[in-house]
């Protein structure tokens, strides 16, 4: 026989939060198992490890429950926990980080334009790993900014810092991405190849129109610079 909330898997959302708002066990059970596994996706990105991410979503679901009566568009409901599970991997970020006093602004804006020709052909696994690379402080404005769609206001509340902050560190991190990225397209270049033999006289040669090492264009390289 099937457990209630294995009864409420398939209920409509609606329905489903009507239930969760008068706090029954099996529809919370039910609402978390259909969140949960894309939630944690986001939390990843922000927690050092996954066992601190699984405790991030278990306290971000929590508020989710607390906080349910406020939220009354169902079409925007996986906008709204997504910003809550964000909200708290940002508080449990605060926890663990050593406070700085300030940020590097006139250096920053002394950084050169990004160039996004030397990540153009990655693709989203290496960004991700090149992301994962970057500084903490970075790495979160990079996010926050980004894939979250977060202004710099919101980051500057969020992270403690002002928004001329927040400004300085998306620079900073598109400006170390850019150099991890191009480290590391010189580690993977080949060496270059024996030079063909000159062609016979009155012989033209063809242009290869589709080169093998012709990767697809990833659109998460733009939005990262622009």
């Amino acid at each position: 026989m099937l457990a209630p909330a294995a009864l409420l898997s398939d209920a409509p959302l609606p329905d489903l939060l009507v239930r969760c708002r008068r706090f029954e066990p099996a529809a919370q059970w039910a609402l978390y198992n259909r969140f949960a596994g894309p939630m944690l996706t986001v939390v990843t990105r922000y927690a050092p490890t996954l066992a601190d991410a699984e405790d991030i979503l278990q306290d971000a679901f929590i508020k989710v429950f607390q906080k349910l009566h406020e939220q009354r568009e169902d079409g925007a409901f996986a906008g709204w926990v997504r910003r809550i599970v964000v909200s708290t991997a940002i508080d449990a970020w605060h926890h663990r980080r050593v406070r700085r006093t300030g940020f590097d602004l006139d250096e920053a804006h002394q950084l050169p334009a990004p160039d996004a020709s030397a990540i153009e052909r990655l693709t989203l696994e290496e960004v991700k790993a090149l992301i994962d690379r970057l500084p903490d402080g970075c790495r979160l404005v990079l996010l926050l900014y980004t894939v979250e769609g977060y202004s710099h206001a919101e980051i500057a509340a969020l992270l403690g810092i002002g928004e001329s902050g927040s400004k300085a560190q998306l620079t900073r991190a598109r400006q170390r991405l850019t150099a991890l990225a191009r480290a590391d397209s010189r580690e993977r270049s080949p060496a270059p190849p024996t030079p063909a033999p000159s062609a016979p006289p009155n012989t033209v040669r063809r242009p290869d129109l589709h080169p093998a090492s012709e990767a697809p264009f990833n659109p998460l390289t733009v939005l990262l610079f622009q």
